[in-house]
């Protein structure tokens, strides 16, 4: 109940960090907007929606120049997008791949500016995503559009295709009803309406499972002991080979053009869907979790090993999932003693250098993100070093690196265990979005 306590009574630490939002918001809290958009943390390239010289904003502040009411959003790396209950699409933020669907040439100044994507005009758009370099709609005939600029293939539009300056529609989708569409640093995945699941983009070390997986680079020591002679028996001729090999490969990259079936997902339904940066998360409706791709971090939730999908050693019913550069994060049915009244719990794993798991403990498994006990999650998103979480009744909690604002108290101090953000006191929040190092939060 310690926690209950920590967030209804205000310690001294609380009040300071009160204090601390209150100067960070101009002294005088925000006025509650229905149906708004709010933002905080880096806004160097504009992702907050806040003009220049705003780099950094430290509590949920409006984003001015949306449309009044707001259905929904998306953080892709280092911008924002947001759907309008109308079905329009409106972008800012960083525009260096045509992101914002406004052209290359649009003068930076203007990026922290919301403006509406055009070439959606015959789109009712229903849902948004975005990457680092390209931004998605599905529209409510369940069709799929994308544009800017990916040498990856993450436009999914056909082999070479790099660049779309204005939504185009991925053709290889065409006849599936598209629910949700995630992406990496280089890669994709797509829910179909039925449970399917395609992908398509840079497919390097198990990412997209089995498809497109070229021969993997040999270390160091391999190098070695595969060579005869003295020239290429020193650790430091091998590294240099090795490099050589990596650049070499940068010109050959295991792309895959077009949405493809994941194979290791066809034999049951798919319930849900996300792609960090290097790295995958598959939940089934059963309850399993695969994870794949690069494992740096134990981000798979294994120890060091196969990067190919393999199931993921949960011990309750996930039914949600979020998957960012490091660390990977799950909604879970903790308890189904009573249908009445199930406690629902967040698990973490993965890389905790800034304390983004919310939890001691090994890093590598899942773990339960015991602080919150007793809270009633209904969705989580993951950032570069930070978590955040939207619970049944409407408060946010945060936790991980504070720079830059990204956790939305006030401060750019780290916080090791979820800590509310009290400063939305007043307003119902529907839906948090996190992008590499800051947020979107939508107010009904």
């Amino acid at each position: 109940m310690l926690h209950l306590l920590r967030a209804r009574r205000p310690s001294a630490s609380c009040l300071r960090r009160r204090f601390l939002s209150a100067l960070a918001a101009g002294g005088a809290p925000h006025p509650p907007r229905s149906g708004a958009v709010y933002g905080f943390g880096d806004n160097s390239h504009g992702a907050v929606g806040q003009p220049a010289p705003a780099a950094d904003v430290y509590v949920p502040t409006p984003v001015p120049s949306l449309p009044p009411s707001v259905a929904s959003v998306a953080a892709g790396h280092y911008h924002s997008l947001a759907v309008s209950s109308s079905g329009e699409v409106w972008a800012w933020g960083r525009n260096d791949e045509g992101q914002l669907g406004r052209g290359l040439h649009a003068p930076r100044n203007t990026w922290s500016n919301p403006e509406q994507v055009r070439g959606l005009e015959n789109v009712q758009v229903r849902a948004v995503s975005a990457s680092g370099v390209v931004s998605a709609a599905i529209g409510c005939d369940g069709s799929l559009w994308v544009w800017g600029r990916s040498k990856r293939g993450q436009l999914g539009l056909g082999k070479d295709i790099v660049e779309a300056a204005v939504p185009s529609r991925v053709e290889a989708l065409a006849c599936h009803d598209v629910v949700k569409v995630s992406f990496g640093w280089g890669h994709a995945m797509a829910l179909t309406k039925d449970g399917g699941l395609f992908g398509w983009g840079y497919s390097e070390t198990g990412r997209l499972g089995e498809m497109g997986q070229s021969t993997q680079i040999p270390s160091p020591q391999e190098y070695i002991e595969k060579s005869g002679d003295k020239y290429s028996s020193s650790m430091l001729e091998a590294v240099e080979k090795m490099v050589a090999e990596k650049i070499r490969s940068e010109d050959n990259m295991p792309i895959i053009w077009e949405p493809s079936l994941v194979r290791e997902a066809t034999d049951l339904e798919v319930s849900d869907v996300s792609c960090g940066l290097d790295h995958s998360l598959i939940l089934f409706s059963n309850g399993t979790v695969l994870s794949g791709g690069d494992n740096t971090y134990g981000q798979l939730g294994r120890m060091s090993g196969l990067s190919k999908f393999l199931p993921v050693d949960i011990s309750y019913n996930p039914f949600s999932v979020s998957a960012s550069a490091g660390h990977s994060l799950a909604l879970c049915h903790v308890s189904t003693k009573s249908n009445a009244n199930v406690e629902t719990g967040i698990l973490s794993w993965g890389w905790n250098c800034s304390s983004q798991l919310g939890r001691p403990g090994q890093e590598d498994t899942p773990g339960l993100v015991d602080y919150l006990l007793g809270e009633k999650p209904v969705s989580a998103a993951a950032g570069r070093v930070h978590s955040i979480v939207l619970m049944s009744n409407g408060e946010v909690w945060a936790w991980g690196s504070g720079r830059n604002g990204r956790l939305g108290l006030g401060s750019s101090m780290d916080e090791a265990e979820p800590f509310l953000i009290d400063n939305l006191e007043g307003l119902e929040v529907i839906q948090v979005a996190a992008g590499m190092d800051h947020n979107l939060i939508l107010v009904e």
